[in-house]
């Protein structure tokens, strides 16, 4: 007997018998593309894969068909979506029409999805109306390639025949059967209308757990995960056990909702069921820990598995990865990405091959810890094993280049993608809004409006961005209003900042409150601070007071907004009311500010904390920042006596007596790292404006690129120079 080359046999999936039932049929169109594509099969194909090109020939050419699965054309259908190839695909096409298979709803299915994704929905088209039967995922396909080829009204001609198709089930009052009510039910849900699915599942008259879960999902999937929770109690209470699929689904709502205490009951439930020991509920429950902050529970799942599969494996790195933004403080958001990296290492040594899934959540951690040499690892492995043509990959890479403050291979790593979609883009033109190009991001943003993209709301936040860095109101204000009417896009919160900040950039702060005011704006309290941080820089000191009461009134919860409320009030001298700000962090219960700052270096971590002996450099360290402030001292650079640092119980003003942590931590990297290296360093909290004046001139002495990245902002120091245009250090 012949062996099946791998890419067959490899993706080779049993059907049930009921699928061989129906006679095979085959047409004369499709014989004889089937003639002609064999002909010019070594020319169609020159470009595809050895592998690829083996295993066609074996089940286009003599291969026996007793040996074939349906399921064994799959992967070379996705090899031709992946190519492009309309040719291949109708060569396919015509050999599963001689063998018999396309009586197979599975294969026919991703058949149209193969045309669709290949841009001939034409095609498309007569497969899906040639079809004897039809489930929802073909339908849907359907509608998501018109999508997909920018043909939405044809979409929405193939929803109203759903519709017309769910008239004729009421009119032969035939959807209370529960097989064509649960149909209905992730048909409504697959084209987001919950309000249907749910009513198709009410109509139900014995409702089955296939009919619960499909009902709970569709709440998940359309985004009221409090309703799917509330129908799995429902279904619980009505006698019915759950299924694997079912608690899957209701343990994913937890997760969106950070209900642990329900995903504990749960997972006590699966226990008791007997589903402890499956995978996908398994991972569920891992990921649920993973996300609410219950990294050991989860470690204690993870090693007591049998079987890992690279989606635990993914869940684990995802959960790490995800724990880097909702950390309690930066150091263990720090901690939580590089376990997430060590998983990923570990994963490799089991064998496993990583995943676009895998790629994309380590390129986020990278990008959370500034971690640029294992993000570049990362993009070689992305080349070798193939990734890097997704475009998931593609702009995980670009975003994590310029988190790390490498902007040139940010856009290199965006020029070189085959695809990109709106958030590609919108990637791009914010990563040179950051980095201080801001004519770079608005031709951007052009040429992305030249090639049809439409723009979002993010979108418009990078381009105001831009603009507010380099000062340019008029063309903000055109943007804004090109947002407004010609896209029909509302302004949110994020963009009246970007406006705000470009007048307090520009020194106009009394056309900022101008604005507000136009605006009929309820500024939040990052508007607030921008403002004080402003009025304080300008000496406009009465308009600071006045924002400084409206920040108070909405009682923030972070301490660096109280932080600079209290620097405002000591420097005034206005101790009344820093007394009044202090009995507010204790009433509203804010954490104590601390100033903490890391450096990664050959993949070990040094941290640095202000005011803590167990954590004050070595006699080396602070011999050397001692020596560069005093050059500073040369190029100008006065230490700002105007700053306190403010200590719990104390009401008078401290000066300044130790370093801040960015400083120890610059310096050490500074002596052991080479003259070619970046030096990049991750800050707890904002930088200040001493701090911030310091580092500029440090890159002068040192001739060296200096990156920081702050709670707020990315800093790149170069040549005396900072990314931000200076407005990061008005505090």
């Amino acid at each position: 007997m012949a062996s099946l080359p791998s890419v067959v046999i490899g993706n080779a999936v049993k059907f049930d018998p009921e699928f061989r039932k129906l006679t095979p049929t085959s047409t004369l169109q499709f014989e004889k593309c089937y003639s002609s594509s064999t002909k010019e099969l070594d020319k169609s194909f020159e470009s595809f894969s050895l592998e690829f090109r083996e295993a066609l020939s074996f089940i286009t050419q003599g291969g026996n068909t007793d040996e074939l699965e349906s399921s064994s054309y799959v992967p070379l259908l996705q090899e031709c979506i992946n190519n492009n190839s309309v040719s291949g695909v109708e060569s396919i096409h015509a050999h599963i029409t001689k063998t018999g298979f396309s009586q197979e709803l599975f294969l026919m299915t991703f058949l149209v999805n193969a045309y669709a994704k290949c841009g001939t929905m034409d095609r498309a088209r007569r497969v899906f109306d040639n079809l004897s039967q039809r489930n929802v995922v073909t339908w849907t396909s359907l509608m998501s390639g018109y999508v997909h080829n920018s043909q939405p009204e044809f979409a929405i001609s193939v929803f109203k025949e759903m519709l017309e198709i769910h008239g004729y089930i009421v009119k032969y009052d035939i959807e209370y059967d529960a097989s064509i009510g649960n149909a209905l039910c992730s048909l409504y849900s697959k084209c987001r209308n919950l309000g249907m699915a749910i009513k198709a599942f009410k109509r139900i008259e014995e409702k089955n757990v296939i009919s619960w879960t499909a009902a709970i999902s569709a709440c998940g999937d359309n985004g009221n995960s409090a309703m799917g929770l509330d129908m799995f109690v429902q279904m619980l209470s009505e006698g019915v056990n759950p299924n694997e699929i079912t608690l899957t689904s209701v343990l994913s709502a937890c997760c969106t909702m950070q209900a642990l205490d329900v995903g504990s009951q749960i997972h006590s439930l699966t226990i008791k069921l007997g589903y402890g020991s499956d995978l996908p509920v398994t991972n569920s429950i891992m990921y649920l820990y993973l996300k609410s902050g219950y990294i050991s529970e989860a470690k204690k799942i993870f090693d007591g598995m049998n079987t890992i599969s690279l989606v635990t494996w993914n869940a684990m790195i995802a959960g790490h990865a995800e724990m880097t933004s909702v950390a309690e403080d930066g150091l263990s958001a720090h901690l939580c990405g590089i376990e997430a990296l060590k998983i990923f290492q570990r994963m490799k040594k089991s064998g496993l091959k990583p995943d676009l899934y895998t790629f994309s959540s380590v390129l986020t951690v990278c990008s959370s810890l500034v971690a640029l040499e294992q993000g570049e690892q990362i993009h070689a492995q992305t080349i070798k094993t193939g990734f890097l043509s997704d475009v998931v990959v593609g702009t995980a890479l670009v975003n994590m280049y310029n988190k790390c403050g490498s902007i040139d291979r940010a856009t290199k790593a965006f020029v070189e993608m085959s695809i990109r979609t709106l958030i590609s883009w919108t990637s791009m033109i914010t990563a040179f809004a950051q980095h201080g190009l801001s004519q770079q991001a608005l031709q951007l943003f052009e040429d992305m409006r030249f090639v049809g993209v439409r723009p979002n709301k993010i979108t418009f936040v990078g381009v105001l961005s831009a603009c507010s860095q380099a000062g340019m109101v008029d063309e903000a204000l055109a943007y804004y209003e090109m947002m407004k009417n010609e896209y029909k896009i509302n302004p949110v919160m994020d963009h009246h900042a970007c406006l705000i900040d470009m007048f307090v950039r520009l020194g106009r702060i009394d056309e900022a409150f101008e604005f507000i005011k136009k605006s009929d704006l309820t500024p939040n309290e990052f508007i607030w601070s921008i403002l004080i941080a402003g009025c304080r820089s300008q000496g406009k000191l009465e308009l600071g007071f006045y924002a400084a009461e409206q920040l108070l009134q909405l009682k923030p919860k972070d301490s660096e907004t109280y932080f600079l409320l209290l620097n405002m009030y000591f420097s005034a001298g206005r101790w009344k009311d820093v007394s009044r700000v202090r009995k507010m962090m204790r009433d509203e219960k804010v954490d104590k500010l601390t100033d903490w700052s890391w450096i990664s270096i050959r993949d070990k971590v040094y941290t640095f904390k202000f005011g803590t002996k167990k954590h004050h450099p070595s006699d080396e360290v602070a011999k050397f920042l001692e020596d560069l402030v005093d050059r500073a001292r040369t190029l100008g650079y006065n230490v700002d006596t105007n700053l306190e640092v403010v200590d719990e119980g104390k009401e008078e003003p401290t000066a300044l007596a130790a370093p801040h942590s960015e400083k120890l931590a610059v310096a050490f990297g500074l002596l052991n790292t080479s003259k070619a290296t970046h030096i990049r360093v991750i800050k707890s909290i904002s930088m200040c404006r001493d701090c911030h004046n310091f580092i500029k001139i440090v890159s002068t002495l040192t001739s060296r690129t200096i990156i920081i990245r702050d709670s707020k902002r990315l800093h790149k120091f170069v040549n005396g120079k900072c990314s931000c245009g200076d407005f990061g250090g008005l505090i």
